[in-house]
């Protein structure tokens, strides 16, 4: 996958009235399932704060694969309030909920022609080391897949990422692979059958599901057709040994004090090491887009010949 890298002058031109044919062949590429690169990132984090989170590992708080932030909800999870000072909890839910804001400060301007037609998800930070996890495969992030959430549906909006390496001096190293629809026909209609529209029975359940209340308890009762397909596309790419070892692979080293951002939905990608990165994630509608035809639910329902949300 392309990587575009932007310079503080590229961007500030971007940003400037006479910019906006630029800002739409950004989201262009974006959309096509490049990754935006910023050698230096355009969202600021004080240093105090980026004390805080990089101090976090030497405490000895004992913390899960990352620290998330629910804008929706202002709650942090993640750190644990047993092994954790009250205050030092404190201070990352402010960190936290302050980066998240940033992030979407600046792509609301970087990323006008979607007009904010968004839901602004989860923010994260991931203290841990990546290289060498000890993981079950699903949840393994050195095998490269699509994203999908288990138990939060996108019925076909876009999964935006912006990262940002805060390591003050290590790389956090990537690889892609293949565009999105050459991924597909590696596994269609062989090993994965194409998603199709929900058939009487299947209809029948997730009614049942609703009624009843045990639809929140049941992800499979809440998915559309597009999104049990990528559940299993993403399950099938990191079990598929096969797949892992003679696909195509790109490798990236995202600089210190760097930030990219793709659709991870789209790319292919996996994390190879790094250490201390935030991430913030939208949600955008994919009739926002600039080439609505890109997103993974017009490309798989075009393939299917059928509506999948």
């Amino acid at each position: 996958m392309p990587v575009h890298a932007i310079s503080p002058e590229e961007l500030k031109i971007g940003l400037a009235g006479t910019g906006e044919q630029q800002v739409r062949d950004w989201c262009a590429a974006l959309e096509a399932g490049g990754v935006l690169y910023f050698p230096q990132t355009p969202v600021r984090i004080p240093p105090a704060d980026l004390d805080v989170l990089l101090g976090q590992q030497q405490t000895g708080s004992r913390l899960h694969k990352n620290i998330a932030y629910k804008p929706h909800r202002d709650e942090l999870t993640g750190v644990d309030a047993k092994s954790s000072p009250g205050a030092v909890v404190e201070q990352v839910h402010d960190i936290m909920r302050r980066y998240s804001k940033s992030v979407e400060g600046f792509l609301a301007g970087f990323l006008a022609p979607y007009q904010k037609r968004w839901v602004l998800d989860y923010a994260s930070y991931r203290p841990l080391e990546e290289q060498g996890r000890d993981l079950p495969v699903r949840r393994r992030n050195d095998l490269l897949h699509t994203d999908a959430f288990p138990t939060r549906p996108t019925r076909g909006w876009r999964i935006l990422r912006f990262f940002h390496n805060i390591h003050p001096t290590r790389t956090r190293d990537w690889v892609t692979g293949d565009p999105f629809g050459k991924v597909v026909g590696n596994f269609t209609p062989g090993k994965l059958p194409l998603p199709r529209p929900d058939g009487p029975l299947a209809k029948v359940g997730k009614g049942l599901a609703k009624a009843t209340g045990l639809a929140a308890l049941v992800p499979q009762w809440k998915r559309t057709p597009y999104d049990e397909f990528m559940m299993q596309l993403h399950n099938a790419m990191k079990e598929d040994d096969g797949f892992q070892g003679v696909c195509t692979k790109e490798y990236f080293q995202f600089a210190p004090g760097s930030s990219w951002m793709v659709y991870t939905e789209t790319v292919p990608h996996a994390v190879l090491a790094g250490q201390y990165a935030l991430e913030q994630t939208f949600l955008v509608d994919p009739r926002a887009m600039v080439t609505p035809e890109s997103a993974p639910v017009r490309v798989l329902e075009k393939m299917a010949g059928a509506r999948l949300v």
